[in-house]
């Protein structure tokens, strides 16, 4: 027998099987209703009007509904139709326990790595999509240049050369869909020119260092101070041929990479032949004075610089960029693809009007000025309800790291759970070759929209020590 369809609603349909009319009505309610396509309490059409539908007898669907009301699977009143039962939960079989949530569902998340959402400025963006879409040449729209597109490239260029001190050229940048995807490629090449060990800080994110290992590469680490990564230490590691770096506010423990520490790490680069591979994690995002350069202006030839969209705007635009020694140019193209099929053309003529217009800068004034504030209520109520607890890492960037008592970080970290409150301890972030550290918490004072900052600030003084 044929299939054969009815619609109740927007997207429900019933498909007929089997061989009788009314056994096949039957199942497919039957189906229906286990889905969930119909709910309890539902409505059904009227006999009349559903055989009208699929072109069978009334009495047929009469009969079906009938049968079905007298299973359990439907009532039907008078006046009020036919309806879904409202049928009680099956039964748990016994020996089986009720799955329990590892922790409290969180109310609120003081997590790092994320902006405030909320205040993506969506009127200025949808400004600058109408702008980029209608001036786009006709050829914007097909398949592009792996490298990205032409716009993006030479407006970042200037602006990262302005704001970062970074040393670009259009030719030398490839857009990526964000920090992971550069360096998903970066791995890729340099697996293929026989790197096998990628130094990375001794606290970081074990996403960054799990896809160097999944390229093919170990990663032994850098210790780590109040100067950022002990990057005198490359020499020792014989077997790098590349380090991984946060220079700008080393995440996470939010201290910029010393100067005699950068001039060491291009030297080992220059001297050893390495690449250095260089996060500008929260590079725009410095509070007590002008923000720290780019470590790629010391050497464009031996530092791969990349940055992303992620905190200056939202991570749900995944739009990332890469500037690259000239020699890796092509290596990377070639990695991506002969086409620029991850990154959405339409996202990018915006993003390059958006900076080109100037809104990109209005918009990091803006959050800059709205992100210190948070950071300073944090310090102001940690200051007057946990005098004991001392802040670090708070001169730029959307996260701060709050020293605890020895021992104490799980038991924090676990009432904060309780408290409805998501945060980190800094031991997540660290590298498994070190094998202990000091108690932390790990706070992001940008996550949280306006409406939970209190409620959020409150949560964490009352676990606090």
């Amino acid at each position: 027998m044929t299939d054969s369809w009815s619609t109740f609603g927007a997207d429900l349909h019933l498909e007929l099987r089997g061989t009788g009319l009314r056994a096949g009505l039957m199942d497919a309610l039957r189906e229906a209703v286990r889905s969930g396509r119909l709910t309890p309490g539902t409505r059904l059409p009227s006999s009349r009007s559903l055989a009208a539908d699929l072109g069978i007898a009334r009495n047929t669907v009469a009969d079906a509904y009938a049968e079905l009301v007298a299973e359990g699977w439907l009532t039907a009143q008078q006046g009020s139709g036919t309806r879904v039962a409202r049928r009680a939960a099956p039964r748990r079989p016994a020996g089986v326990a009720r799955a329990r949530p590892a922790r409290p569902t969180a109310r609120w998340s003081l997590r790092a790595g994320s902006p405030d959402l909320a205040s993506f400025p969506r009127a200025e963006w949808l400004k600058a999509a109408r702008r980029a879409i209608t001036a786009a040449p006709h050829e914007a729209f097909g398949y592009g240049d792996p490298r990205g597109r032409i716009e993006l490239r030479a407006v970042l260029a200037d602006y990262l050369a302005r704001a970062r001190g970074v040393r670009a050229d259009p030719e030398r940048i490839v857009i990526c869909s964000g920090f992971v995807h550069g360096l998903m490629l970066m791995g890729k090449v340099l697996r293929a020119r026989r790197v096998r060990e990628v130094a990375v800080e001794s606290y970081g994110l074990d996403l960054h260092w799990n896809v160097l290992r999944e390229a093919g590469m170990r990663t032994p680490s850098l210790p780590c101070d109040e100067l950022g990564a002990t990057t005198t230490q490359l020499e020792r590691l014989r077997g790098a041929g590349a380090v991984l770096l946060t220079p700008a506010h080393q995440f996470p423990l939010g201290v910029p990479l010393h100067p005699d520490r950068r001039a060491a790490v291009v030297d080992w680069a220059r001297v050893s032949g390495g690449v250095v591979l260089e996060d500008d994690y929260d590079g725009e995002f410095r509070y007590d004075r002008q923000p720290v350069g780019a470590l790629q202006g010391l050497d464009p030839d031996r530092v791969v610089y990349m940055g992303t969209a992620s905190k200056s705007l939202v991570p749900g635009l995944r739009l990332g960029w890469m500037v690259l020694p000239e020699e890796l140019v092509g290596e990377v193209a070639e990695g991506k693809g002969s086409t620029d099929w991850m990154c959405g053309v339409l996202d990018q003529l915006t993003l390059a009007e958006f900076i080109a217009s100037g809104a990109y800068d209005r918009h990091v004034r803006g959050m800059r000025l709205r992100y210190r504030r948070r950071r300073d209520q944090l310090v102001a109520a940690l200051a007057e309800r946990a005098p004991d607890i001392s802040v670090s890492g708070i001169a730029a960037g959307l996260h701060a790291v709050l020293e605890l008592p020895d021992g104490t970080e799980p038991s924090v970290v676990q009432a904060a759970g309780w408290q409805g409150l998501s945060v980190s301890g800094l031991s997540s972030f660290r590298h498994e070759e070190v094998t202990s550290g000091r108690d932390a918490l790990v706070v992001g004072y940008a996550t949280p929209p306006d409406s939970a900052w209190a409620n959020s600030l409150d949560a964490l003084c009352r676990v606090l020590p």
